[in-house]
């Protein structure tokens, strides 16, 4: 099937044959779809539907992180107000609505609790860059002023984030070494957030990934790495591929760490799954 786009619109075609369209008018949130039709003799061979889903993906109706609206007129046949129930719409004001609010998602979490924390940062460190969305999300919050180091063993992490960065035009020192060694780069006492997302590189091996061996000493590292009133932040993985030991052990080694040194914050969604991301907080004193 194609959807050809039209002033006004979308057709849709089964090889050289027009099988229906809408009209709609794209919003800023989304879009008011003034109509969806299917030929007659194509109804009820699910055109209609794939013709609304196409609809909702291209103006962002399946994003996960961006908040979308969907309008259309409210139909009066009991069938067809089923058809658009089945893809999220609701009758609202004497109109289908379909509202999407973001989910929740451990790393806009993160990203949010230290956009509202830090004021002016100077000094920030991705230590472990993977494909640069954190990276990325740092040198957006250290604007024109601030310094951002991202660290990565990997180099296809390290390729990836420098794309990333590039096609944003964005930058920052990208180093292809073990974030234990932070310190090498970093004077104690002087960063204001270090980031970490352990498990793997999303996209690569799934077998390759983080280790407490490892993950323990950088954490450690950072921590002396931070200003006092700095913010450590990790996410925490555990599952099938990976197991638990990283994750049991770093959230042993977070609830010795004394009062004096940190404050420690463990984000425990409860009715999320229990593999789910694990974001946690270090606060420096």
């Amino acid at each position: 099937m194609k959807l050809e786009e039209r002033p006004g619109g979308f057709a849709l075609y089964k090889e050289k044959t027009e099988v229906g369209g809408c009209q709609l008018t794209r919003t800023a949130a989304g879009a008011d779809v003034a109509c969806l039709t299917i030929v007659p003799e194509w109804r009820r061979k699910g055109y209609g539907a794939y013709l609304l889903k196409e609809i909702l993906r291209r103006f962002g109706g399946y994003d996960r992180e961006t908040a979308t609206v969907f309008t259309a007129p409210l139909p009066a046949a009991p069938g067809e107000k089923a058809f658009w129930a089945k893809f999220g719409f609701r009758e609202e004001a004497g109109r289908l609505c379909r509202r999407r609010t973001p989910d929740l998602t451990a790393v806009k979490f993160v990203q949010d609790f230290l956009a509202a924390r830090l004021q002016n940062p100077q000094l920030l460190v991705d230590a472990t860059c993977g494909n640069g969305g954190d990276t990325a999300f740092l040198c957006r919050l250290a604007g024109g002023t601030g310094r951002v180091l991202g660290f990565d063993i990997q180099p296809e992490a390290i390729a990836s984030t420098r794309r990333n960065l590039a096609a944003n035009g964005l930058s920052a020192e990208l180093y292809c070494g073990s974030h234990a060694d932070l310190l090498h780069y970093v004077q104690p006492g002087t960063a204001d957030a270090v980031m970490f997302n352990f498990g793997w590189l999303p996209g690569a091996d799934h077998k390759v990934f983080s280790h407490a061996e490892s993950s323990i000493p950088a954490l450690e590292a950072a921590l002396d790495a931070l200003r006092p009133g700095g913010v450590l932040s990790a996410i925490l993985y555990s599952g099938r591929v990976i197991g638990s030991d990283e994750k049991t052990e770093i959230l042993h080694w977070m609830r010795t760490l004394p009062l004096t040194r940190c404050t420690v914050l463990v984000c425990d969604f409860a009715n999320w799954a229990e593999t789910a991301p694990l974001p946690c907080f270090l606060l420096k004193k």
